[in-house]
């Protein structure tokens, strides 16, 4: 892939935080991945990524139960799917907490569909019944500490035309930030 302008210097990388299994880690509540190869090769060498998973960052295990979010739109809980158990606290810890540790970041690359990760997530009601769409605990939280920061599902990127403007975007935000 050529350089574009929004290709990051080797003097001020890129700083981008990513879906930890967008980058091929098995994190997944099955034990896998979603690499995306268009995130791994040569137009995004020199970004400096922070990979994360709100799951097993807040110490759950791989595999997992599946979860979901069900309740309020505005707030809600995440569960797992059989045995019932609510993660909501957990998670939304783990996500304070890195949100405070990763300083610099331009923009985020994040994992659709997923509870924690997901910019639109269905959210079910308490009987399992699709409710509506909403976002993942940690794009809401991710907004709440920087409403303008810029994020985009990872697997929105299926084409070089598509990181191109993502990464113009998130270089026009640094841009405007310094």
């Amino acid at each position: 892939m050529p350089d574009t302008p929004c290709h990051p210097s080797a003097s001020a990388p890129l700083r981008l935080g990513i879906s930890a299994c967008l980058l091929g880690e098995r994190v997944r509540y099955d034990g896998g991945h979603r690499h995306n190869p268009l995130l791994s090769g040569p137009k995004t060498a020199a970004i400096q990524w922070f990979p994360c998973c709100p799951e097993t960052g807040c110490g759950l295990g791989v595999p997992r139960e599946p979860m979901r979010l069900e309740g309020h739109a505005d707030r809600p809980r995440l569960r797992t799917v059989l045995g019932r158990q609510d993660h909501t606290e957990q998670v939304q810890d783990w996500c304070q907490n890195h949100i405070r540790q990763v300083t610099g970041v331009a923009g985020w690359l994040l994992k659709s569909r997923s509870p924690s990760c997901g910019l639109a997530v269905t959210i079910f009601a308490e009987d399992g019944v699709q409710q509506r769409t909403g976002m993942g605990i940690l794009p809401r939280m991710l907004l709440a500490h920087d409403p303008a920061v810029p994020m985009i599902e990872g697997d929105l990127l299926r084409d070089e035309q598509a990181v191109d403007a993502f990464l113009r975007q998130v270089e026009e935000r640094r841009q405007s930030d310094t």
